[in-house]
């Protein structure tokens, strides 16, 4: 036998025994990700309906820069156009904004038990827990604050 048919023959057992343990590494379950069944466009909410489980063909070298399920997305808001049948990944999607540019909101002061309450207008729109500059209606200071769940804005002493 050939030096080249004894080559070949050490790949094809390494690959027979290595087809078995890479089976085995999956534990039966093959990993899956979600990826849209029909165009969202950047700025529209991402349904439930518009959204398929598949399964993986290969492992991912970083699957957490993928949405790898519906939970992840549902609710979300599209940053860019998600293309049917393509991976998600988790940069594409973001929380819905709570403020909006230009439309007044509530902004709250609180040290203590002192509670300062006024309106302001957001200078920039902003999701639970982003940091927004936020202008004062009565005085024109401009501040910075927190977007609270509720849609509020805290402000600090600074």
């Amino acid at each position: 036998m050939n030096r080249l048919a004894r080559i070949f023959l050490s790949v094809c057992t390494a690959l027979a025994v290595a087809a078995p343990l890479a089976a085995e590494a999956f534990d039966g379950q093959s990993p899956t990700v979600v990826v849209p069944n029909r165009m969202i466009y950047p700025g529209q909410a991402i349904p439930r309906e518009a959204l398929d489980v598949v399964p993986l063909r290969r492992q991912l070298p970083n699957p957490g820069a993928f949405v790898m399920t519906p939970e992840e997305a549902v609710g979300q808001i599209a940053r860019s156009t998600l293309l049917p049948g393509r991976m998600m990944y988790t940069t594409a999607v973001r929380q819905p904004y709570l403020v909006e540019t230009g439309a007044p909101a509530r902004v709250i002061f609180v040290s203590g038990s002192l509670t300062i309450s006024v309106v302001g207008v957001p200078l920039q729109s902003g999701a639970a827990g982003d940091l927004i500059r936020v202008r004062n209606m009565d005085s024109g200071i401009v501040l910075n604050g927190i977007v609270m769940a509720d849609g509020t804005i805290r402000v600090g002493a600074t």
